[in-house]
């Protein structure tokens, strides 16, 4: 839930700004506000925009609908297409699509005939596991698009490039460009893939954690870098379907730095 803008007149932008870059895992940049030149195309024809949040994961789209709600006039730049960052789109939400429908098939094969529940003919469609975790997808990022205009948060589609204290220029997703001017601007591009020295990923044999939630076969045999939760949520997803599935981690201990070693 999203707390409605207390009562009386609306918050200033400098409170407003400051209360949303409080949120974790997001940059605050606070410019002072100028008038962008005469020639500039504006993105929105009644004036400039008191925020401009470049950034649509988790960080981004709550900053732009709090502040939106605290009286701020709102408009968040996008380059997915999808709202819902890393997390919802090829992150947490797929990978744990995919880790119950196969923890079924798992369960189907290994464990029925112990609970007296006799299967024949089990085999997996593939295809229709990936449209299943497609469709959990689209539902969030449409249920976030909602929020948006609910509370009258603007939303461009592209990828945007500070040009000036106060300016934004958007390469939008149907083509052209956008220019998007705002007293203040914050910064929540969230993270990216990171492959290893010398190692090119082509998303087909060698994979990241994106390729990995939609390979077109299960592999024979899977190699998996890195011991953190990601990679165990994904090696866990292709072994239950039937891969050979090797883990590799350089640490002494597996789940990732977080983990509790006495766990």
């Amino acid at each position: 839930d999203f707390p409605s803008a207390s009562s009386g007149s609306p918050a200033g932008p400098d409170r407003a700004v400051a209360e949303c870059a409080q949120r974790p895992s997001m940059l605050s940049l606070k410019f002072s506000p100028t008038l962008a030149s005469a020639g500039r195309r504006l993105f929105s024809s009644s004036g400039q925009y008191d925020l401009c949040v470049i950034g649509g994961g988790p960080g981004g789209y709550v900053a732009a609908i709090k502040a939106a709600q605290l009286g701020l006039k709102t408009v968040c730049v996008e380059r997915r297409g999808k709202l819902g960052g890393t997390c919802l789109n090829v992150g947490c939400i797929p990978s744990k699509s995919l880790l119950h429908n196969s923890h079924l098939y798992h369960q189907a094969q290994h464990d029925f005939a112990n609970r007296g529940i006799k299967v024949s003919g089990l085999e997996i469609d593939l295809g229709v596991m990936m449209q299943q975790k497609e469709k959990s997808v689209d539902q969030l990022t449409k249920g976030i698009e909602m929020l948006f205009k609910a509370n009258k948060v603007d939303y461009v589609k592209g990828h945007g490039k500070l040009s000036g204290p106060t300016l934004v220029n958007v390469s939008l997703l149907d083509g052209g460009e956008q220019a998007i001017t705002a007293k203040n601007i914050m910064l929540a591009t969230g993270s990216d893939v990171v492959s290893l020295p010398g190692i090119e990923l082509d998303e087909k044999t060698i994979v990241s954690s994106t390729g990995a939630l939609s390979l077109d076969k299960v592999p024979e045999k899977l190699t998996v870098i890195g011991g953190g939760v990601i990679g165990l949520e994904l090696g866990s997803v292709w072994s239950r379907l039937g891969s050979k599935v090797t883990v590799v981690e350089f640490l002494d201990t597996i789940g990732g730095l977080g983990i509790d070693k006495e766990v």
